[in-house]
């Protein structure tokens, strides 16, 4: 029997949806399943988002800029634009 044909990834869908959901439904049969409340469902997607962006913080941090002083210095930017404009009469 080759490699490829052994395990549970190597099973069709419908195979591997079936057997786990055989576990699924022993696990609250038996009482061990966790049932999220809605605010462990808000910490944990929180944390999540909070590590599928950490490079991006870091690289941030890394190079000396962020993303609000970014958004300020365009801010001030566009406000001494305007007041040229309205010296100059424009």
């Amino acid at each position: 029997m080759a490699k490829e044909d052994r395990g549970f990834a190597s099973m069709d869908r419908a195979k591997q949806r079936e057997i786990a959901s055989k576990g699924g439904k022993a696990a609250h049969q038996k009482g061990t399943a966790h049932e999220w409340t809605s605010e462990e469902a808000r910490d944990a997607g929180r944390k999540g988002g909070l590590a599928s962006h950490k490079r991006r913080r870091e690289q941030m941090l890394a190079s000396g800029s962020s993303a609000s002083d970014d958004r300020s210095g365009m801010s001030d930017r566009s406000e001494a634009d305007d007041s040229s404009e309205q010296s100059t009469g424009e």
